[in-house]
């Protein structure tokens, strides 16, 4: 069978269907990727065709923060969007049997695969679907107010907001491929695609009870490591130099402010008295200090076992990585879902308080690394849930519905 997947945005909303894509590809399916032309290296690299869609994450996250007001940053939104869309109909275009899209692009495969005629099943890494469980994440405070019904309204306001980024993209792509018009549902982040799968683990977010029935919770999605991949030689003398080091990186996040994270982390390290693996990340963190060593793209996988504490901007994907590795997190989140996973962490146990970035200081970080490595709990747990987690097989729920034949 030929599997798109569909997806967009930074590096923790690609590397998960890397995983997947090699689960797949090794049981004899054909399997593409549809992201920004920036991934490319990274799927081809692990085996997987890559198709194109447009678009510049990166500088969408800088330009918003420079944004003059919510128009203008609206404006960039359904820009991005437009070029979304075209991107998606083009690789849809090039051939495929069967569809899987990230929660994000969902709107446009599934319109997409209307007018081809091809099956679509979701594969989101962040919940989608509003619950009196808890608030989705993104969920505006002052929508619902506290409580399950307020969750509930506040995860409905979510799923609306998500509607409204692709609404008008959706109805341009469906007069473009033929299609008759539709009402706002149809540009839903979760539309009528049957079903979804999830991939995060039930221990980290057990799956709500209101949930519709076509919701499921499958597990992690675990990012393939590119064929060939070595560590550097400069990381591993770094780390048989001295005890394990914390790691630091802000992922996709605070581009443009390299320089001033970079002395932030410094004076933090150096407060604390801990070394460290400084990820340069979209910000182009740098490393100062004989205790610091700057790096580029690691697997986390491989990396983060290796250290005494993950300091990250708590993204799906970074956020998974630390859970699978046991290690005691600090987490710095900056937007989007990462106050959600933030405060997942907070909750299991296995990190201090979160650090919100907009509070981020030297001493304010030096503080909760300090409280992370010195609470014995952080770790222990830490340790737990990464033996519990691995027991999980988050792709054999996807493998085992497509190779049933279903698909939609």
């Amino acid at each position: 069978m030929r599997i798109l997947i569909i997806t967009a945005g930074s590096r923790g909303d690609v590397a998960p269907f890397t995983g997947l894509g090699r689960r797949l590809l090794d049981v004899g399916h054909q399997v593409a990727v549809a992201a920004h032309a920036s991934f490319a290296a990274l799927i081809e690299g692990c085996g997987l065709d890559y198709r194109p869609v447009p678009g510049d994450p990166q500088g969408l996250i800088r330009d918003w923060s420079q944004a003059a007001s919510r128009e203008e940053a609206q404006a960039l939104t359904r820009t991005y969007a437009d070029g979304l869309a075209d991107g998606v109909a083009e690789a849809v275009a090039g051939g495929a049997d069967l569809l899987l899209t990230a929660s994000g692009p969902a709107p446009l495969g599934r319109t997409a695969g209307e007018a081809l005629g091809i099956p679509v099943i979701g594969t989101y890494l962040v919940p989608a679907f509003a619950t009196r469980a808890f608030a989705l994440p993104n969920a505006r405070s002052t929508v619902g107010g506290p409580g399950p019904e307020g969750n509930l309204a506040a995860g409905r306001d979510v799923v609306r907001r998500a509607e409204g980024v692709f609404a008008g993209a959706v109805t341009r792509l469906r007069a473009h491929l033929g299609l008759p018009g539709a009402g706002v549902s149809s540009s839903s982040s979760s539309g009528d695609i049957r079903p979804v799968f999830h991939g995060f683990s039930p221990l980290v977010v057990p799956r709500p009870g209101d949930w519709p029935s076509r919701a499921e919770v499958s597990g992690y999605w675990w990012p393939a490591r590119p064929d060939g991949w070595q560590p550097p030689a400069q990381l591993v003398d770094f780390l048989e130099a001295g005890p394990p080091p914390v790691f630091i990186g802000f992922g996709s996040m605070a581009p443009g402010q390299g320089e001033r994270l970079s002395e932030l982390v410094a004076a933090a390290v150096r407060r604390a008295g801990v070394r460290a693996v400084v990820q340069a990340g979209w910000a182009e963190l740098s490393g100062w200090g004989d205790d610091v060593l700057a790096i580029g793209d690691v697997p986390h996988d491989w990396l983060f076992p290796r250290t005494a504490a993950v300091v990250h901007h708590a993204g799906a994907g970074t956020t998974a990585a630390g859970l699978r590795a046991g290690v005691p997190a600090v987490a710095v989140p900056v937007m989007a879902d990462q106050p959600f996973w933030a405060s997942r962490l907070y909750d299991l146990g296995v990190a201090p308080r979160p650090v919100p970035f907009q509070d981020l200081t030297a001493e304010a970080l030096r503080d909760a690394i300090t409280v992370c490595l010195s609470e014995p709990a952080h770790r222990r747990r830490a340790t737990e849930l990464a033996h519990r987690i691995a027991a999980e097989d988050g792709a054999a729920a996807v493998l085992t519905h497509i190779g049933s034949g279903g698909a939609g």
